[in-house]
């Protein structure tokens, strides 16, 4: 059987990418801190200042969290075929077809898998889920950090109500990125151990692996 590349993903999807899978991991890290504060660092007293440097290695995290997104959004509108929102959702026959063959290929009740050149429309549905999640994080975020801006503050009265409600639902969505990142590099590389689109090569070159057709 011999394959053939197929030109999968652009430069600005895999961009968009790596500056989400950084900026996570920044934010998971600095916001756990941020949230409960260890006591007992010997940084304590030395003028370093860890909370300080914490928050803003956050902020700034944050802010490269919400260039990824932006950039995501866009690719959803105007990015090529596979990375268009209308390839991610069961919105037609051959997307719910998708959807249901990779719900019975991963819970290793059929062995059919329906092959394509971007993603199965378990994966993309769920990102689509976890860009929606990002826009609330992002929204909670800025309400927080900005409480002197009549903008921010509209729409996170409107959408949240006090800023004690969206420091809670900033940290419940945080739970969200975490098992999401877990299940996510779980089922990358079980894609790639079983099938031959060579799936985690392809978001450094763009590229998949197909059958040729004869």
């Amino acid at each position: 059987m011999t394959y053939e590349k197929k030109k999968c993903w652009s430069i600005l999807l895999r961009l968009y990418h790596w500056g989400l899978v950084l900026s996570i991991v920044f934010l998971v890290a600095t916001g756990i801190y941020i949230n409960w504060p260890w006591s007992n660092t010997l940084l304590l007293g030395t003028g370093l200042f860890p909370m300080a440097w914490m928050r803003y290695t956050h902020f700034v995290a944050g802010y490269v969290f919400t260039a990824a997104v932006l950039i995501r959004i866009f690719l959803y509108i105007f990015g090529n075929a596979q990375e268009r929102i209308t390839d991610c959702l069961p919105i037609n026959g051959r997307n719910i077809n998708n959807l249901v063959k990779t719900v019975l290929q991963y819970t290793y009740i059929s062995d059919d898998h329906d092959e394509r050149l971007g993603h199965n429309v378990l994966a993309g549905l769920t990102y689509v889920i976890t860009i929606l999640a990002a826009i609330f994080q992002l929204v909670s975020g800025f309400y927080m950090l900005f409480p002197e801006s009549a903008a921010w503050q509209g729409w996170g009265v409107a959408i949240f109500g006090n800023q004690q409600e969206a420091r809670f639902v900033h940290h419940l969505l945080m739970w969200w990125f975490i098992i999401f990142t877990v299940i996510h590099v779980y089922l990358v590389i079980w894609n790639d151990l079983t099938g031959p689109e060579g799936l985690v090569s392809s978001i450094f070159t763009g590229v998949k692996f197909k059958h040729k057709k004869a």
